[in-house]
């Protein structure tokens, strides 16, 4: 018998493996509602903030499209945040008002919008010792990415913030910044952000590596 290492890569067949593809897993085990399934009594879902949290309540929502220009209908998001004091809070209780991780996802419903109930963040210290501007981070999960992509969300009403970033300033391109600007709107008479994440082509959305 042939030692694995023995036999030329061209002979091997080699598959992904779970860990290694977005779905079906990512949405079975951790967006049930969004894959159809029976939901869980304690879920880590897109209600960060509840009404009684400290800080501006707000709604963010947005799309994930691809590099033809297609709606991603089956995208899963993490996000990850400060509250609205620009602290971390490292512990997840679904008890708590507010909760700095959450997880959302598009679906073929509702526009395939994802969407996340929480308080806009304070701004956070940079290991520089500057202030970062209020944002979120996100994990975009899906098809044909084996790697989450990490990016962040800002908000346009912030513009003196978002100036004097140390991290948002270090991409050089004006118009490539802009592609990380939620822009605000308003709906049902709450103010909502919306960022529309390109996962390709015109208009892509700036990933970071870290």
């Amino acid at each position: 018998m042939k030692q694995p290492n023995s036999v030329p890569t061209s002979e091997l067949m080699l598959r992904e493996t779970a860990s290694q593809t977005a779905g079906p897993y990512v949405h079975i085990g951790l967006a049930l509602a969004a894959a159809g399934n029976p939901t869980r009594d304690e879920e880590i879902w897109n209600e960060m903030a509840k009404p009684e949290a400290e800080g501006e309540l707000i709604e963010v929502v947005g799309t994930v499209i691809d590099g033809n220009g297609d709606l991603v209908r089956d995208a899963f998001l993490e996000a990850w945040q400060a509250d609205a004091n620009g602290v971390y809070q490292p512990e997840f209780d679904l008890k708590k008002p507010f909760n700095s991780f959450g997880r959302t996802a598009t679906t073929f419903d509702h526009g395939s919008e994802w969407s996340l109930k929480t308080v806009k963040p304070g701004p956070v210290a940079h290991p520089s010792g500057q202030l970062m501007a209020p944002h979120i981070n996100l994990a975009i999960f899906a098809r044909g990415i084996n790697i989450q992509l990490q990016t962040r969300l800002y908000f346009e009403d912030e513009a003196e913030a978002n100036a004097s970033c140390p991290v948002l300033s270090r991409i050089e391109s004006p118009t490539r910044r802009q592609t990380l600007i939620a822009k605000r709107e308003e709906a049902d008479g709450k103010v909502r952000y919306r960022l529309d994440i390109r996962l390709q082509g015109e208009g892509e959305t700036v990933f970071f590596d870290f």
